[in-house]
């Protein structure tokens, strides 16, 4: 293997060619820069696995250093150093990007112990780098939605089989579940997928406009009618019509969807010209449309016609275990929008996560991400970096290594998947292979994880008694 390559930057002559010395001594591959402006030039030639930077210099100083090698690009890891010991800069140099800081003047033991440190720090986050490449691929998806929770896997299978037909679908979930994601599945799992998908958000319309757009309009047949417009029907035809809030239409809009729905044709607003259309109807409510029709508020007849096959999307509380998969989705989705190279979690972050009951679901979810990405100040995102309603208590240790001795099995257990889920996009089904345990056996520790006080739930206590039976 080749040596590691080490930058020293300082503006201190003497200081500088002593830690080159002591560096070269110990096998790594050093170069010098006398300033910030110098380092830059030589981080882009020398290629520099760890930057030692003096914090206090001319010109640019190291934290100015840090902050314009990484919007240059750079993934050298930074290791600063100052002969000012305050805290402020520390915890400054730290939320900057540097992974570790020394005390001037220096201690040659204690110098090589911390680019020890930082150099296993680095080959950990590569290994995890060169892992996620391997399994990005084999992460679970079908199509956009990402998941292999058991109450995911059962839907995807009535997905596929309700597809190859032309039956209405009904999704059911919670808002904020991804319940247009399942219309989109069911869409391209079908023989439709090359004709239009066409969406319409049945509660951001009043009853008129709702109308119009669904089965459009002859010109004069309202004010502002000034010309004839096809609905959404017709420009649906041979593909698949999503009614996303089918539970907020009008009585009125009710009778005439219940016709189509039978018929298969209707008239425009205003209009006398009978229209047949070949649709395939794939309708969504957070309502509970029992106890609609049982209120009077939802056609009977109309609800029956809708729910020829049904499918219901749980909330994400009840599918814990495909949180870390969704979290590095959104984590590298807004990574690169944002053009951050947050790469992974800073321990405790995922526990954080796992420990929220997510009221919004996915969509809470997601916009969760988005702000940490957008305030990460680091490669890693922290707790710190989440809404305050999702800051649970600091981490004890920062490794596996950290815990031992004097760790729990138990504590070093949930780092170990905590981590190894980190390092493969949150895929259970990679992590249990890389742990060598079993699937079920991780979504059981991740319930486990997700409670308050990290104790089993009732339920969780149960399938632990049949986890153990079956061993």
């Amino acid at each position: 293997m080749s040596p590691q390559r080490i930058l020293v930057v300082d503006d201190e002559d003497n200081a500088r060619r002593a830690i080159a010395t002591i560096l070269n001594e110990e096998g790594y591959e050093v170069a010098e820069a006398a300033n910030g402006a110098e380092a830059l030039a030589r981080i882009g030639e020398f290629s520099p696995a760890v930057v030692l930077t003096d914090v206090r210099m001319p010109q640019m100083d190291g934290l100015t250093l840090l902050k314009t090698a990484r919007e240059q690009g750079s993934d050298a890891t930074f290791v600063m150093m100052t002969a000012f010991a305050s805290v402020e800069t520390a915890v400054e140099a730290m939320k900057s990007g540097a992974d570790n800081f020394l005390i001037k003047p220096l201690d040659a033991d204690q110098v090589l112990v911390t680019l020890g440190k930082v150099l296993e720090k680095r080959s950990l986050r590569q290994e995890a780098e060169a892992l996620r490449d391997q399994v990005r691929s084999r992460v679970r998806r079908f199509h956009d939605i990402i998941g292999e929770s058991p109450q995911l896997q059962g839907l995807y299978d009535v997905i596929r089989r309700a597809a190859g037909t032309r039956a209405t679908v009904l999704v059911l979930g919670e808002s904020g579940t991804g319940k247009e994601l399942i219309a989109q599945a069911l869409h391209q799992e079908s023989p439709r997928k090359d004709k239009p998908f066409i969406r319409v958000h049945c509660a951001a319309l009043s009853e008129n406009l709702l109308e119009s757009e669904l089965f459009g309009h002859e010109k004069g047949s309202f004010t502002g009618a000034l010309a004839r417009k096809e609905g959404r029907f017709e420009l649906a035809d041979g593909g698949t019509l999503f009614l996303d809030e089918i539970g907020e239409i009008s009585p009125a809009v009710q009778v005439k969807l219940l016709r189509v729905l039978q018929q298969r044709e209707f008239e425009r607003v205003g209009g006398t010209q009978t229209l047949k259309v070949d649709v395939r109807i794939v309708a969504a409510t957070h309502r509970d449309l029992v106890a609609e029709v049982k209120a009077g508020r939802f056609r009977e007849d109309l609800y029956y016609r809708l729910n020829v096959v049904s499918v219901t999307l749980p909330p994400l509380r009840d599918r814990k275990s495909d949180v870390p998969a969704l979290v590095n989705h959104f984590l590298e989705k807004y990574s690169d929008s944002y053009g951050k190279q947050v790469r992974g979690l800073a321990p405790g972050t995922l526990q954080a996560l796992l420990s929220h009951d997510w009221p919004g679901n996915i969509r809470e979810l997601e916009n969760a991400i988005e702000r940490a990405v957008v305030l990460a100040q680091g490669q890693e995102l922290t707790t710190d970096d989440l809404p305050p309603v999702l800051r649970g208590p600091r981490p004890h240790g920062t490794s596996t290594g950290a815990l031992i001795p004097g760790a729990t099995l138990a504590a070093i257990e949930r780092e170990a998947i905590l981590r190894t889920l980190e390092m493969v996009q949150g895929s259970t089904s990679r992590a249990a292979e890389v742990l060598g345990i079993s699937v079920r056996k991780i979504q059981y520790r991740l319930k486990e994880y997700s409670t308050p006080d990290g104790a089993p739930l009732k339920a969780v206590a149960d399938e632990a008694e049949d986890l153990a039976a079956e061993s």
